[in-house]
C-alpha cells in the first residue's frame, strides 16, 4: 500500500504544481497585442498608392493577404507543431538546454513561433535563460487567450527585416516590389530566412550571407516534400535583391488628403494615375520653375480616376502643393458657361451674331489677346476663337452676379479679388481650383447637371448649372475646335484659358465619358511671359487622353428640342446680339407677369396660358431655348406642347430684350 500512499502523494504535487502554473500563466500581464501598423491608401482595385510609416519611423504595415507556400514554409522550417503545441515546444526546449550545458554557451533557441512572438512583443533578450523564462511564460498566455491565427498574424506584423522594415508585407515590397500574395519559392525562402538573423542577411548589404540563409531553407522545404528537385535548383539561381525597391507613391498630394479625412478607399486607376505622373514630371521644361497639375474624372459618376498635384512631390519647385486644390485665375476657361447662360437666357445661339469691336464698359475697355477686331462674328466663333469683348458684352447683359450665382450651383469654391464682381470675372478674374473647374465641365458634358467630383463614395447631389440644350450647344462648339499642332484630329470638347499676367496656364476638354484638366504655371504664382494655355496645357491635356484610352467616347447627340438652324433662319430677335447695359432694369423691358417664377402651375387641355407685358411687340417664346410659341401683341396667349416637369421659359421682344421664368408644370 505504500507505493499507492506514493502514487497519490505525486499526483497530488503533480496537480497542485499545476494549478499553481496555472495561475501563474493567468496572472501574467501581456504586453500590447494592438499593434500600430501604417496607414495605407489604396486605389479603386486596392493597389496600394502610398503607405506612411508608423510614428517610430518603422515600415510596418498590416499583413493583408499572404502566400499559403510562404505560411507552409515558415512553419515547417521554425515550429513543425505549431497547430499542436501550447506555445512551448518542450522536446526543442529539452534540445536547448542539453546543448548549453554540454557547449557552456546557448547553441539553439528552441523557440516556437508563439515564443518568437512574445520575444518580439517585449523586447525581452534572445540569449539569456531569464528571457527564456519570460518568453515561456509569455507564450502559454497567448496560447490561453488568442487563436493561433491571431498568433500567426502577430508574427507576420512583427517579423524583423533589418533597419526599419517589420513585417512580411512591407518586406516584400521593398525587396521584391510586390505584395505577399504570390511569391517564388525563393522569395518565400529569402522572407523565411532573414528574421532570424535580419541585421546579418539583409541582402542589399550581406547578398552572400542571405543567398546561404535562403539555400538553407529551400533544402529543408525540399527534404520535406514542399517542393521538387527542380523547383529548388530553379529557386536557387534566382538572384537576390541587391538593394531595396522604394515604397510606392502614388498620387502622394491626394493620399495627404485623404488620411486627413480618415479614409482609405479611394477611386483612383493606380495604373492611370502612373501614367499621368510620368507624363506630368516629362512636361516640365528644366530650369524653368514650372509646375503641373493634371485631373481626369468619370464625368457620369463623378469619380476622380487621377489626381496629379505637381511634377513631383519632393520636387524643388514647390512640388508638395497640390496645384489641383490651389486657387488661381482660370482666364478664359470660364467663357463656356457665360455662353451657355446667355443661351438659357435667349440672349443668343450659336448662330447668333455679335460684333467684336473696342468697347467702353463704364471705364473697362478689355482688348483681345492679339489687340485685333473681326467685327460681325457667330457666337460660335467667338467662343472658339475666345474673343474677349464679345463675352464682356454677354456678361454685361447677364449681369456678372448671375455667373457666380451659376458657378455657386457648380459647386465651385471662388475667391474676388475684390467684394463685388466686376465684368472682368467672365476673362479670369476670381479665384477657383482646377478640381472645381473640372467639375464645371464634367457638369456642362453631362447635360448642364453638377455633381461633385469624388474620390471616395459617389454623391447623388446634383444641381441643375445649364439647361441640356445649351449644354450641348457649348459642347457642341469646343467640339469644333481644332487641336493643337501634332494631335490626333478628334471631337475632343476642350477650351484652353491664360490668366492674366500669363501667371496660369489652362486647357480642360471632355469627351462622352470622361473630363479632363490641365493647369501649367509657377507654383508661387510669378509670370511666365509669353506663356499660352494653347501652346503649354493644350498638348498635355491631348497627351492625358491618349493615355486614358485608345480612342474617344462619342459626344452625345442633341437633345430632340434643340434649335439647328442657320443665322438667317433664327427667330429675328435672335439674329443678332444687341447689347443691353441697363436689360434687366429698363422699364421698357418685356416682362413675364405669369406664370411667376419658380411657381408650379396646373397645365390646361389646350397648354399652358402665359402673360407678357411691356417691351415692343412682336414677341418670341422660348422653351428651354427652343421656340415654343410667337405673340403679336403684349397681354396672354397659350403655349401648346410644352411638356411636363421643370421648364425655363423665356420671351424676347422685338428690340431683343427678353425675361425668363422657370415653372414646374403638372
Amino acid at each position: 500500500m505504500r507505493w499507492l500512499a506514493a502514487l497519490v502523494a505525486c499526483l497530488w504535487l503533480a496537480a497542485l504544481g499545476r494549478d499553481w502554473v496555472d495561475d501563474w500563466v493567468a496572472a501574467t500581464v501581456l504586453p500590447p497585442l494592438s499593434i500600430a501598423t501604417g496607414a495605407e491608401v489604396l486605389a479603386r482595385d486596392g493597389t496600394l498608392l502610398r503607405a506612411y510609416q508608423v510614428g517610430d519611423g518603422l515600415w510596418r504595415l498590416s499583413p493583408g493577404a499572404v502566400d499559403p507556400f510562404f505560411t507552409d514554409l515558415l512553419l515547417t522550417y521554425e515550429d513543425k507543431g505549431f497547430y499542436d503545441h501550447h506555445g512551448v515546444d518542450y522536446a526543442a526546449l529539452t534540445r536547448a538546454l542539453g546543448q548549453a550545458l554540454w557547449n557552456g554557451r546557448v547553441v539553439s533557441g528552441g523557440s516556437t513561433l508563439t515564443m518568437q512572438v512574445a520575444r518580439l512583443l517585449e523586447g525581452s533578450g534572445t540569449g539569456q535563460w531569464a528571457g527564456k523564462l519570460r518568453q515561456v511564460r509569455l507564450a502559454w498566455a497567448l496560447e490561453a487567450r488568442l487563436s493561433k491565427g491571431e498568433i500567426l498574424q502577430l508574427y507576420l506584423t512583427l517579423a524583423p527585416y533589418g533597419g526599419n522594415v517589420e513585417g512580411i508585407r512591407a518586406a516584400s515590397i521593398l525587396y521584391f516590389g510586390k505584395e505577399p500574395r504570390r511569391l517564388t519559392p525563393a522569395e518565400a525562402a529569402l522572407l523565411v530566412a532573414i528574421p532570424q538573423s535580419p541585421e546579418a542577411r539583409r541582402p542589399d548589404r550581406h547578398p552572400k550571407a542571405a543567398e546561404q540563409a535562403r539555400a538553407r531553407v529551400l533544402d529543408r522545404a525540399l527534404g520535406d516534400g514542399l517542393i521538387d528537385a527542380d523547383q529548388a535548383q530553379a529557386a536557387r539561381t534566382e538572384q537576390v535583391p541587391a538593394a531595396r525597391r522604394p515604397f510606392p507613391m502614388l498620387a502622394p498630394h491626394l493620399a495627404d488628403r485623404v488620411i486627413a479625412e480618415g479614409g482609405r478607399q479611394t477611386t483612383i486607376d493606380a495604373t492611370l494615375q502612373a501614367a499621368l505622373e510620368r507624363l506630368a514630371a516629362a512636361s516640365v521644361p528644366k530650369g524653368e520653375r514650372m509646375q503641373v497639375a493634371i485631373l481626369v474624372a468619370d464625368h457620369a459618376t463623378g469619380e476622380i480616376l487621377a489626381s496629379v498635384g505637381s511634377a513631383g512631390y519632393g520636387n524643388e519647385s514647390l512640388g508638395f502643393i497640390d496645384m489641383t486644390q490651389a486657387l488661381r485665375s482660370p482666364g478664359s476657361t470660364l467663357k463656356p458657361l457665360v455662353y451657355g447662360l446667355a443661351f438659357d437666357e435667349g440672349l443668343g445661339h450659336p448662330e447668333t451674331l455679335i460684333e467684336d469691336k473696342p468697347t467702353d464698359f463704364a471705364g473697362y475697355r478689355p482688348q483681345n489677346f492679339d489687340r485685333m477686331f473681326r467685327g460681325w462674328v457667330r457666337l460660335r466663333d467667338a467662343l472658339q476663337l475666345s474673343l474677349n469683348i464679345p463675352v464682356v458684352m454677354i456678361t454685361e447683359a447677364l449681369g456678372p452676379a448671375k455667373l457666380l450665382q451659376a458657378m455657386d450651383r457648380a459647386g465651385m469654391v471662388s475667391r474676388l479679388p475684390s467684394g463685388q464682381p466686376g465684368l472682368a470675372v467672365a476673362l479670369g478674374g476670381v479665384g477657383v481650383s482646377l478640381q472645381d473647374m473640372v467639375q464645371l465641365y464634367a457638369a456642362i458634358a453631362r447635360g448642364g447637371v453638377a455633381r461633385p467630383l469624388t474620390h471616395g463614395a459617389p454623391t447623388q447631389d446634383a444641381a441643375r448649372v445649364l439647361t441640356a440644350v445649351s449644354a450641348w450647344q457649348v459642347g457642341d462648339i469646343l467640339a469644333g475646335l481644332a487641336p493643337p499642332p501634332g494631335a490626333p484630329s478628334n471631337r475632343l470638347a476642350y477650351k484652353t484659358g491664360t490668366s492674366y499676367g500669363h501667371r496660369d496656364t489652362w486647357a480642360i476638354g471632355f469627351d462622352g465619358a470622361h473630363v479632363v484638366g490641365v493647369w501649367m504655371g509657377r507654383a508661387d504664382g510669378t509670370p511666365m511671359p509669353g506663356a499660352f494655355g494653347a501652346d503649354l496645357a493644350a498638348p498635355v491635356l491631348f497627351q492625358a487622353f491618349a493615355r486614358l484610352k485608345p480612342e474617344l467616347a462619342p459626344q452625345p447627340p442633341a437633345p430632340p428640342e434643340t434649335l439647328m438652324l442657320a443665322t438667317s433662319q433664327l427667330p429675328q430677335p435672335l439674329q443678332k446680339f444687341r447689347s443691353r447695359q441697363a436689360a434687366f432694369t429698363d422699364t421698357l423691358s418685356p416682362k413675364v407677369t405669369f406664370p411667376p417664377d419658380g411657381a408650379e402651375v396646373e397645365l390646361l387641355p389646350e397648354g399652358l396660358m402665359v402673360r407678357v407685358e411691356g417691351g415692343t411687340a412682336p414677341y418670341t417664346w422660348l422653351r428651354d431655348g427652343a421656340p415654343a410659341g410667337r405673340s403679336e401683341e403684349p397681354g396672354p396667349m397659350i403655349l401648346p406642347d410644352l411638356g411636363r416637369g421643370f421648364v425655363t421659359l423665356t420671351v424676347i421682344d422685338a428690340e431683343g430684350r427678353s425675361a425668363r421664368t422657370r415653372v414646374r408644370l403638372r
